[in-house]
């Protein structure tokens, strides 16, 4: 039982927000929710390619190897509301779901129209009222407690505010910023925010010749001067600005800040699953089957059409000369080529193409096991918002699911009647 009817304010109508004003809800609180776009879940509708990446069923434990920030924060959040409880929630809500590749899990339908509309109707069956076209101006915080909102002119009294507004990438559904403000504004500490899951940009033209190209079987290792940063395996993609896919865009979430610093360099494998010795053995064997040909016309088998200009030019042969003619060591120069595809990385994408940001309020000025603010009382805070991100495959949204969960369910639990 409820005392006084309690009254929520929820900021936010993103993952993390709408589970906030589920939870607060289903525990029995007048929960409100306010959203300044015209309908809910605008971020959630263009994650995953537009098909929703909701979570990954991994063991609860394999979580926190795929946290960047902050990990340690999250063992209340992760273990009050699991991958395997999103699961559940979201199929009893009526929105079957899948598991793909690399246990990443999303609807059935690949569309993520069905993940916002599962959340809307549970909303709609607690009985949150939602305030669309709605923006929040200010937090009401008095005598060290937060007590409400403004909107504009309008004033909504409460007895607990949820924020939730999210962070800095893809502006233009909604995320821009706000909650920081409200954060800073009630004495938080925001740490530095920047784009993270984004792709690299990459000094000179040879990506741009390489446009459109995907491989598949990269190596992709990242060095600060002599110093290695970063080394994973997976698919890249070459732009008209740099490089991206999958590979990169992991990438970013551990070596960005240092890229935002300085310049790095970035050694692409292109033929990983050959040592020197190997690669050096097959073009040989390529070799001696055009010997005859020039070695413009001899790599066909060896290398995609589109990279072929590119690694001649940067081996220094004469691409007119026979191959029957090439030297030993201009064979090992190639292979050196091959297995050591250089680039510059001279930073990364903005917010608009980052998939999250990283940085945000100081989660040592937050409770773990609450989300509430341990500087304003009734305040709570949730989802990408906080300074916690991870790598792709589902694990931010389980940030969100989990820590909206935390501040719904416990904004209320003090107002409880023993």
């Amino acid at each position: 039982m409820i005392k006084n009817s309690c009254r929520i304010a929820v900021i936010g109508g993103g993952a993390a927000g709408m589970m906030a004003a589920i939870w607060a809800a289903r525990s029995g609180a007048k929960v409100t929710l306010f959203e300044k776009n015209e309908k809910l879940g605008k971020k959630i509708y263009i994650t995953g390619k537009g098909r929703c990446n909701v979570t990954n069923a991994c063991e609860v434990e394999d979580l926190f190897p795929h946290m960047v920030s902050n990990k340690n924060f999250l063992y209340s959040s992760f273990y009050s509301f699991t991958n395997e409880q999103t699961m559940e929630f979201f199929e009893e809500l009526g929105c079957p779901l899948k598991m793909e590749r690399g246990k990443r899990v999303f609807p059935v339908s690949d569309k993520s129209s069905d993940v916002i509309r599962a959340l809307s109707r549970e909303l709609d069956r607690l009985g949150v009222k939602i305030r669309l076209r709605t923006a929040v101006t200010e937090l009401i915080i008095k005598d060290g407690q937060a007590q409400g909102v403004i909107c504009g002119k309008d004033i909504y009294q409460a007895d607990a505010v949820i924020v939730a507004t999210g962070g800095l990438s893809y502006a233009s559904t909604g995320s821009t910023g706000d909650g920081y403000q409200f954060a800073k504004d009630a004495g938080h500490k925001v740490t530095a925010t920047r784009p993270s899951l984004v792709p690299f940009e990459i000094k000179g033209d040879i990506c741009s010749q390489l446009q459109g190209l995907s491989l598949r079987n990269c190596q992709m290792t990242i060095y600060d001067g002599k110093k290695k940063l970063y080394d994973d395996f997976g698919e890249l993609l070459f732009t008209h600005f740099g490089i991206s896919g999958p590979l990169v865009i992991r990438a970013s979430a551990y070596v960005g800040k240092k890229l935002q610093e300085h310049p790095c360099q970035v050694n692409l494998d292109l033929k990983p699953a050959l040592t020197k010795e190997q690669l050096d053995h097959r073009i040989l064997k390529d070799f001696e089957k055009f010997s005859n040909k020039q070695f413009k016309n001899a790599l066909n088998e060896l290398l995609p059409k589109k990279l072929i200009p590119i690694i001649i030019d940067l081996s220094g042969i004469d691409p007119e000369k026979k191959v029957n003619i090439i030297t030993k060591d201009e064979r090992k120069n190639l292979v050196s080529v091959i297995k050591q595809f250089a680039l510059t990385v001279t930073g990364v994408r903005g917010f608009s193409e980052a998939i999250i940001t990283q940085g945000g309020i100081f989660v040592k000025e937050v409770d773990p096991g609450t989300m509430e603010s341990k500087l304003v009382q009734n305040l709570y805070f949730a989802g990408e918002l906080l300074d916690l991100d991870a790598v792709t495959g589902g694990f931010n949204l389980q940030i969100a699911w989990s820590t909206g969960y935390l501040a719904g369910t416990n904004c209320v639990i003090k107002y409880m009647e023993e």
